[in-house]
């Protein structure tokens, strides 16, 4: 199947070192990138004028584990990105394997990606949304803490390692009924 993206080629002619990985599905467009070079593509993407993505809409994460068919790794970070001037919409994927299983208890060492807060200062509360809920780091972010869950929360809940009834939160709260309320 031939891609027909226009952004395609100006990122292939830009990083001519770089293999690219690109997908369609259901009319959307995902190009896999090195975790290495994200930030660099992503600051490319913005700036030229050719791609002009000056707004990134999402930035969410994606746990493989016990996926049907294989993949690169077991999580990855997606950044989908917006062109209003050219009508334009791509997600960016880079796949990032954990070193140890520590059941996101603690931090892991490899589950870290450069920030694209610099890029786009969108970006900052939905990477720290991925990092409370997935435990994935954004090197270089101003703020990286949790948003969602408390600042002693064990564990990431998007994991699919999670317990699905918790590690114990939902024993810890006194059950309100209607006479005691």
């Amino acid at each position: 199947m031939k891609l027909d993206h226009p952004t395609l080629p100006v990122l292939k002619s830009a990083f001519p070192d770089v293999k690219f990985l690109a997908a369609e599905f259901r009319g959307q467009t995902t190009v896999i990138v090195p975790k290495e070079r994200i930030k660099e593509v992503c600051r490319h993407l913005r700036d030229d004028p050719q791609c002009s993505y000056e707004f990134c809409a999402d930035v969410t994460a994606v746990d493989y584990l016990n996926y049907p068919s294989p993949q690169p790794a077991r999580f990855a970070v997606v950044w989908c990105l917006t062109s209003y001037s050219k009508d334009l919409r791509l997600r960016l994927k880079t796949y990032l394997e954990p070193s140890v299983d520590t059941a996101g208890i603690e931090p892991d060492p490899e589950l870290v990606v450069d920030t694209v807060t610099d890029v786009w200062p969108a970006a900052e509360w939905l990477e720290r949304e991925v990092f409370d809920m997935f435990g994935i780091r954004f090197k270089g972010h101003p703020d990286l803490r949790r948003i969602l869950m408390w600042k002693d929360f064990p564990g990431h809940p998007l994991r699919k390692d999670y317990p699905l009834r918790g590690r114990g939160e939902r024993e810890m709260h006194r059950v309100v009924s209607r006479d005691s309320a």
